[in-house]
């Protein structure tokens, strides 16, 4: 089993910015892709950024290229999503999960956090 979890939420101003943490354990972090996703309220979860196990290679929705960036320090085993020029509609609860691959845009969660609510203001 592998163990997410999310930090660094939190309110913040339209054309602000964050940086999500996300520490993961129980396997070797750097075995593992890792991805972030969010839900917004009445929405169903979407695929946010996905990076591989090396750090070379990552995906980003449309929504949000050219703003977030996706990383990893597989010493710490964490992953960081640095979200910049934020807009009210990436108000969301952010979820990091583990991936045992990586498909890019289509990676999909094996191991999942609790979540982090983001929340910008207009």
């Amino acid at each position: 089993q592998v163990q997410v979890v999310e930090s660094g939420g939190g309110l913040v101003q339209a054309g602000g910015s964050l940086r999500l943490s996300c520490a993961a354990s129980g396997r070797t972090f750097s075995s593992l892709a890792m991805g972030w996703f969010r839900q917004a309220p009445g929405k169903e979860r979407e695929f946010v950024a996905a990076i591989n196990w090396s750090g070379g290679r990552t995906e980003y929705a449309d929504s949000v290229k050219g703003r977030f960036t996706i990383s990893r320090d597989n010493a710490k085993n964490t992953v960081y999503l640095q979200m910049n020029s934020l807009k009210p509609e990436d108000t969301a609860v952010y979820y990091c999960a583990a991936a045992l691959r990586y498909y890019g845009g289509s990676t999909s969660g094996n191991y999942w956090g609790q979540g982090t609510q983001v929340t910008v203001s207009s």
